[in-house]
């Protein structure tokens, strides 16, 4: 083998190679939304409603547009006097009657009503960002305040908010044999209930939101900049929705993007409005969110109130699963909305279990808050904290180990392929095998000893288990559409072998931090045979590659990277063909291995660089085929892939402040082959750290008239590095069947594992008293007093 050959598996699949991108990220040298300006470009501000509920009687503009530096103030109700339509949701659910879902009307800004704290209802453009900041205090909105309807366990107990949407419900939806449920807990000898909160989330990625709208009066052209995990998405919705211009008139870019946490999937009003304006003033227009509306209009993430209930049998098996949950869907159906509290949800509630009997409701709830939609883990953090809750009870209630409770009611490897009773079907797994490696990680057998230490210092220590399962890579593309998914989930890929051996890549797929840049050349560098260094990965602008469906539950291996093995493939396959006929042999006589063309029998070869060289400049290639060494490729996957694992947390309590500590935590899941394990190192510890962050300390907070009480990071407090210990993650693999790279995805898992097993642990050092998260110092203190 070569120096370049050893070289290229040094870098390829399976090594821990550094992200190329960090450099120009910890160098300052990232391009984001804000960094793009255009030389006469004009600044965004926008008017937000103070009320949750309010009917809009009249907006005065004058005074605003009197301010120097002002350039206009566009209205919600000039927007649809305009044609611009609604922002839709993308996912159609249909309850569980068979009736379509009710969306309520969703203008990108409010025309005649507004229905959230927050919610933009004018836009005011500057020649500076202190021009219109200026203006739009001065724009006077009259607004008639109506009744507000917050709390999502009364929602539908509540005032209407819409016309033609009774009870506030966008549906009633339900999966699962209700009659053989209901049999199966006649039958149980212990049956176990719980009711849990899930608290409501506000994602606080690092980078706000952002766009740069620009318009080509000469072309007609529109291109806008904007913080987007989804370009193409956002440029279809844009274009075929809401009409700002005909899609090949319309280019997203989303440059480098500081993180999203799925809450930049979605199309918001904001980039909306700046586009349309932009086409109206014909001049460039930047807005750039300020914390405080990050706060207030970024989607949110969860807000269940469920009650669930365990049937078991008396050897501890099992038997049945009902579950009825109340979903908070805020104010508007959201782009992916409707789907997460259903779809992504309930048919996650079988987790690693051979439950044979579930059944369970959601009802989808109108509110007036801001609309909340897919953040990390987006309905499988919800489900497996049901599911590892409800299981950790149990095991309390039965007097078993909560280890032995799960092993015993764990799907077996031999059971794969497996059907579960919520419409999925794993495809592989052994859940136990990441089961015992976790006790050994935490040490499981000398957890007393450390429980009786704690003691001493008058603390509580206590430990908690989440064995979980989620589904990722949404697919395939029939199903989803017949279940409601208003757009195929496949992805595109190509590869160019430039004439002098390097490789562009291109991607639908979409990197804010997920390291795309790095991992997916390890996948061409080992398909292809060459050197990392040459591969340069792009993505992010919908005029550079073909159609693509971006980033969210981690589908970017799995289905992006599968595109993408597509394409080498073709690349192989017309490679042989320019091989043989430089050699002088056929087709079928040609192997291809670590980069070289290889005649059988022989010791003649060319590499793959010299067949680009020969497909482009001499042009040395068979008659019957096209110049160049470039191929384009979709994948719609099969099946969802299901990464698994066990997570297991250890916390200490202070009995006299309720300051609970994490101490310990051990995450081993088996996402199949691992690509590069330090990407997926990190991956894990980021979703642990926002884990944590939800069981401990966030929660969106709204008063009962609608006010956000959680608007800033002095009241909305987040996990830093000081209330983290040092995880100890490790994988188990068992690769995915059913695409090429055996990849199952890795990004949302340590988000979906992390609080069932921390709160598992604050309610064991409890003494089995339970709270609901967040687990405040003041709730574990009042819990602690028996209050």
């Amino acid at each position: 083998m070569s120096e370049t050959d050893q070289t290229t598996q040094a870098q390829g699949i399976g090594a821990p190679v550094r992200r190329r991108e960090d450099l120009r990220f910890i160098t300052g040298q990232g391009q984001y939304t804000d960094d793009m300006n255009r030389a006469d470009q004009l600044y965004a501000v926008f008017c937000r409603s103070p009320y949750a509920r309010a009917e809009i009687l009249s907006i005065d503009t004058a005074e605003a547009m009197a301010v120097e530096g002002a350039v206009g103030v566009f209205t919600g109700q000039q927007m649809v006097d305009d044609g611009v339509g609604d922002l839709p949701c993308g996912w159609l659910v249909k309850g569980k009657d068979g009736s379509d879902m009710k969306s309520s009307p969703h203008p990108p800004m409010a025309a005649r009503y507004v229905n959230y704290v927050g919610e933009p209802y004018a836009v005011v453009v500057g020649t500076s960002l202190a021009a219109a900041k200026r203006a739009a205090e001065s724009v006077v909105a009259d607004f008639k305040e109506l009744n507000a309807v917050v709390d999502v366990a009364t929602a539908a107990h509540s005032e209407q908010i819409y016309d033609g949407i009774e009870n506030n419900l966008a549906y009633e939806w339900a999966l699962g044999d209700e009659d053989a449920t209901r049999m199966a807990f006649a039958k149980a000898a212990h049956v176990t209930t719980i009711e849990l909160v899930n608290n409501r989330l506000i994602p606080n990625a690092m980078e706000p939101r952002a766009c740069l709208g620009c318009f080509d009066a000469a072309s007609g052209e529109y291109t806008l900049y904007t913080t987007s995990q989804n370009p193409h998405l956002e440029r279809l919705v844009l274009s075929a929705f809401v009409q700002i211009a005909p899609e090949h008139k319309l280019r997203v870019v989303a440059p480098d993007v500081g993180g999203g946490f799925g809450s930049k999937i979605f199309v918001y009003a904001e980039e909306t409005a700046v586009i349309w304006a932009a086409g109206k003033l014909a001049q460039p227009i930047k807005w750039v969110a300020e914390r405080g509306e990050s706060f207030l209009a970024d989607a949110h993430g969860r807000d269940h109130v469920t009650r669930a209930e365990l049937a078991v049998d008396d050897t501890g098996r099992f038997t049945g699963l009902k579950v009825v949950t109340t979903a908070n869907l805020g104010a508007y159906l959201s782009t992916f909305g409707s789907a997460v509290p259903t779809y992504l949800y309930g048919t996650l509630l079988a987790g690693q279990y051979k439950t044979p009997n579930i059944y369970v409701e959601v009802q989808g709830v109108y509110t007036n808050t801001c609309p909340v939609d897919a953040y990390r883990g987006a309905g499988r953090p919800e489900a497996t904290y049901v599911l590892e809750r409800i299981i950790e009870q149990a095991a309390r209630e039965l007097g078993k180990d909560p280890a032995d409770l799960r092993r015993m009611n764990m799907i077996q490897p031999e059971d794969f392929p497996y059907a579960t009773p919520v419409a999925l079907t794993y495809d592989v797994g052994n859940y136990e095998a990441s089961l015992d490696k976790a006790l050994e990680l935490i040490d499981y057998n000398s957890f007393e000893s450390r429980q009786a230490a704690a003691a001493e210092n008058n603390k509580r220590r206590g430990i908690g288990f989440a064995c979980y399962i989620e589904a990722c890579g949404l697919a395939p593309s029939k199903l989803a559409t017949e279940l409601g998914a208003g757009v195929g989930l496949y992805e595109s890929g190509e590869i160019r072998i430039n004439p002098t051996g390097s490789v562009s890549v291109f991607t639908g797929s979409h990197s804010h931090g997920q390291g795309h840049e790095t991992t997916f050349a390890q996948v061409v560098a080992s398909q292809l045979g060459i050197p990392y260094e040459d591969i340069e990965v792009i993505h992010g602008d919908t005029g550079r590659m073909d159609f693509g469906l971006g980033t969210y539950g981690s589908r970017s291996l799995a289905v992006g990277g599968s595109a993408l093995v597509a394409a080498g493939n073709k690349i192989i396959s017309k490679g042989k063909k320019i091989a043989a006929h430089m050699m002088q042999a056929d087709e079928a006589q040609i192997d291809f291995k670590d980069g070289n063309f290889i005649l059988q029998d022989s010791n003649q070869s060319v590499s793959i660089q010299e067949v680009a060289f020969a497909a482009y400049v001499p042009a040395d290639y068979p008659e019957e085929l096209e110049p160049g060494l470039s191929e384009k490729a979709f994948y719609d996957p099969k099946n969802f892939t299901f990464p698994a694992g066990t997570h297991i947390a250890e916390v200490e309590v202070d009995i006299d402040t309720g300051v609970t500590t994490l101490v310990k935590f051990v995450a081993v899941d088996d996402f199949g082959h691992i690509i590069n394990p330090l990407v997926v190192d990190g991956q894990v510890h980021g979703g642990v750290a926002q884990g944590a962050g939800q069981a401990m300390m966030e929660h969106g907070i709204y008063d009962e008239y609608g006010q956000l009480q959680t608007g800033s990071l002095m009241d909305y407090c987040m996990p830093r590095a000081d209330d983290l210990p040092d995880f100890d993650v490790d994988t188990t693999v068992t690769p995915c069947t059913h695409n090429p790279l055996g990849v199952k995805g890795c990004g949302e898992a340590g988000a979906i594992g992390s609080p069932a097993a921390i709160m598992n642990a604050v309610t064991h050092a409890l003494g089995n008293k339970d709270i609901s998260m967040p687990a405040t110092p003041e709730k574990v203190w009042r819990a602690i007093r028996g209050e």
